[in-house]
């Protein structure tokens, strides 16, 4: 196999992804004034792998749906490009009071909506009691719900939650109050969830009625048409292009493009094809077999860091899969090495844990169960499991920044199954038509191929949404492992928390409801013509910062 050559410009979260927010912070400088002279229109087409399931980034969680909302709405704070530490948007600063129980923000002033709305204390809290109210209905599966994944619970059982109330106190200052304190609020924060939408738009186009469907995937008429304050403005979508439009009453950097449109592309090839032909400036998601093109051609390739964890999903909701030997025979048979050499970019390490090693309570003494098919194939026997089918769920037609070639990867670790006595039922399923869906909710997948991209700069991020509560994916029952992260999400940043989660981290690797294979490296693709495109790991990628070439 041809190895892989090429220019590699790197995005690191930096010494800050270790350091927690400071209690305090400091307004970051005036944006420079606008020119007065009339813009030259500039576009930018960006391919992508998949369409966005939607637009309301409160009630969807896949990147391709986030890559769009974040240049059409921002939160409080986002993620400052160099350190990952939380750093200002639409608050200015700041205070932690009451130990943790209760935040103050000091809020922009001047700022508006898309729709010419004011942007003020008010709106701010009409978004976190819209979160926090969340009708049932708009949550048919409330777990994959960044809310209930951050704060526990909804209003409906608002004793279990984390999240206490909002308070508006002045127009331009607001103070968010805690049941329990919570180390990672203000990086929690920097997620697109908690990106502040227009209270007028989410009222006139009924965002908590998602009775509208597109490609089998729940919608509201809010969620087919946003409304931020971000550097970019919703202009349509048709099917395979969404179109945004520069806002002109921008805060901040309005930055150079007057348009940008993203337009799918699920096919690898397809999207190196776009952009060897000029129909598309960049795109994401390179696989491995588009390196050697790509540097043929001159296109440069620009690669972040790895914070994302690929994995094996192993659901106990079948009954087989209970038994641990089950799992430890999986674990022993799947070589995570042939896999990284063969399917993912050049840098992607092998792991047996889910928490990166960037972050605290990564754990240097996890070694994990290693490759070794004769004692997998010796622990299945002397398990239960008799020859039974197990149903294996992998998507099709889709390039995740974790997960490459989903198909190739599905096929070399079926085969590796099966060589130690598995049988193996496979069931792929278009990304587009529900896949994520399918295998996070309760169901017969047994098996399933997934990941976590990292969105912020705290070891909750990875153990909290997967295994901060019940779900449908692993079909794990552990109130031990739950209260442990409970525990975790409460402690002050230094040695006690990173014990913590490193205990939390351990116990994942031993008892095995999912069977982590990899830290992926994923790239992107631009031609000449991008002098500069905003690399970051966590995906904090806005393109008010992408420069042209003209």
């Amino acid at each position: 196999m041809l190895r892989r050559t090429f220019l590699r410009t790197s995005a690191s979260l930096g010494a800050g992804l270790l350091a927690a927010a400071a209690a305090g912070c400091t307004a970051d400088p005036a944006p420079s004034p606008s020119s007065t002279a009339a813009p030259v229109p500039v576009t930018f087409r960006f391919g992508t792998g998949s369409n966005p399931l939607g637009l309301d980034p409160a009630l969807v969680a896949d990147a391709e749906s986030y890559r769009i909302t974040r240049q059409i709405l921002e939160g409080l704070v986002t993620v400052d490009p160099t350190t990952g530490a939380p750093s200002p948007s639409l608050a200015l600063s700041w205070q932690e009071e009451q130990n943790g129980l209760a935040y103050t923000f000091a809020l922009r002033e001047n700022v508006t909506f898309h729709d010419g709305t004011p942007f003020n204390a008010d709106s701010v809290c009409a978004n976190f009691t819209r979160w926090f109210q969340l009708p049932a209905a708009a949550r048919p599966d409330s777990s994959s719900v960044t809310f209930q994944q951050v704060f526990k619970a909804f209003s409906d059982n608002a004793a279990a939650s984390i999240f206490k109330s909002c308070t508006a106190l002045t127009p331009t200052s607001v103070r968010i109050e805690l049941n329990s304190r919570m180390t990672g609020f203000l990086q929690a924060l920097t997620l697109p969830a908690f990106a502040i939408s227009s209270p007028q738009a989410l009222a006139d186009l009924a965002a908590d009625d998602t009775s509208q469907t597109i490609s089998g995937h729940p919608i509201s008429s809010y969620g087919l048409h946003p409304v931020g304050t971000g550097p970019f403005e919703f202009a349509g979508w048709q099917q395979d292009t969404v179109t945004l439009r520069a806002y002109p009453s921008y805060w901040g950097d309005k930055g150079e493009l007057s348009e940008v449109n993203f337009i799918t592309y699920e096919q690898p090839q397809a999207r190196l094809q776009a952009l060897n032909d000029g129909k598309i400036d960049g795109y994401d998601l390179v696989t491995p077999g588009n390196f050697d093109p790509l540097v043929r051609t001159g296109k440069q390739i620009l690669q972040r860091d790895p914070f994302s964890v690929m994995y094996v999903g192993i659901n106990q909701q079948v009954p087989i899969l209970q038994e641990l030997k089950v799992r430890q025979a999986i674990a022993m048979a799947v070589d995570k090495e042939t896999l990284i050499r063969d399917f993912f970019i050049d840098g992607t390490g092998a792991t047996a844990q889910v928490i990166p090693p960037k972050l605290s309570g990564f754990n240097n003494s996890v070694p994990g169960l290693a490759y070794d098919p004769d004692k997998a194939r010796k622990t299945l026997e002397e398990s239960a499991y008799a020859g039974e089918p197990i149903r294996f769920y992998y998507p099709r037609n889709v390039t995740r920044a974790y997960l490459p070639t989903p198909e190739k990867v599905y096929a070399e670790i079926s085969r590796q199954l099966t060589a130690v006595g598995f049988t193996i039922k496979p069931v792929p399923m278009e990304w587009s038509e529900g896949y994520l869906a399918a295998v996070t909710s309760p169901g017969d997948h047994g098996l399933h191929l997934m990941g976590w991209n990292g969105s912020y700069s705290d070891p909750d991020n990875f153990v909290g949404p997967m295994f901060g509560a019940e779900n449908g994916e692993f079909g794990l029952t552990d109130p031990q492992l739950v209260s442990k992260i409970d525990r975790a999400r409460t402690l002050p940043n230094g040695p006690d928390r990173n014990a913590a989660y490193q205990s939390i981290n351990t116990q994942i690797a031993q008892t095995l409801p999912l069977v982590p294979v990899a830290f992926p490296i994923s790239a992107l693709a631009m031609s000449d013509k991008v002098v500069s495109y905003p690399v970051s790991p966590v995906l904090n990628e806005v393109f008010n910062r992408v420069k042209l070439r003209r």
